[in-house]
């Protein structure tokens, strides 16, 4: 561990256990350092997992599962791709990925923001939720897997489509499947065989557009781009088309 000054601390994981690179990283921030960077990132797991308060985070390297699970605050910056189950019930705080991610992105997240500049796996946005002023926010650069928001039950999903594999569509099937809250923003065309029964597509209405704004312009603040041009481009909104999709389930006929 390296200290440049009395408020930023310099960790090299390279070769280092998971379990002892963040044992490292919670000794720097109880000291009191307002940044930890952290270079040689190989796939180490829980990175920012469980951490609270507001320092600053930067990852250098591929992020390993769970990157910011049950997070409470934290700025986190990846310069690199991260793997799957990033921002796990994370219930505060920022995740911005300078790269790709795998599944499970945002699984039950509580509150807080995540971006991403590139694409994401499958299974992002699973049981995502909110409760009063707790909304949590996921913004995706790139293209989505299958079952993106599934069982969503609150939250704000966008999704860009500015990169990812040619060929292939914005999203996979089974989009929305089980979604009872929450809503979804999606730029360009999704065709209705890729939609779960459980979603509409609805019209955007003013407040949609300030939505969008507001994030769009946060996420070209973190990676670039024309915030204008992207707005451009036609969106559609998904929202449940059933708030209570199994309630069937449990009535006596």
């Amino acid at each position: 561990m390296t200290i440049s000054n009395a408020s930023a601390v310099a960790i090299n994981a390279q070769g280092l256990y998971y379990k002892e690179l963040n044992e490292k990283i919670r000794a720097a921030l109880a000291a009191g350092a307002a940044t930890v960077r952290v270079h040689s990132v190989n796939g180490q797991r829980y990175i920012g997992t469980g951490l609270s308060g507001n320092a600053s985070l930067i990852v250098e390297g591929t992020a390993g599962n769970d990157l910011g699970a049950y997070m409470n605050g934290l700025t986190v910056t990846v310069y690199g791709n991260g793997q799957d189950g990033i921002a796990n019930t994370m219930n505060a705080g920022t995740i911005v990925i300078h790269g790709s991610t795998g599944d499970t992105l945002g699984y039950a997240m509580r509150d807080g923001e995540v971006y991403v500049e590139g694409s994401v796996g499958f299974r992002v946005g699973i049981h995502m939720k909110e409760y009063q002023e707790k909304v949590p926010v996921l913004v995706i650069g790139g293209k989505a897997g299958s079952f993106f928001g599934e069982y969503m039950a609150g939250g704000i999903l966008i999704l860009l489509g500015l990169s990812g594999r040619e060929g292939h569509p914005i999203v996979g099937d089974f989009c929305g499947t089980g979604m009872h809250g929450g809503v979804m923003y999606i730029r360009g065309n999704v065709e209705e065989h890729q939609l779960g029964k459980e979603v509409k597509v609805v019209e955007l209405d003013e407040q949609d557009r300030e939505v969008l704004g507001k994030y769009v312009g946060r996420y070209v603040g973190h990676f670039g781009g024309d915030a204008g041009e992207i707005l451009d481009a036609p969106f559609v909104k998904l929202i449940p088309f059933n708030k209570r999709p199994y309630g069937n389930l449990y009535v006596g006929v």
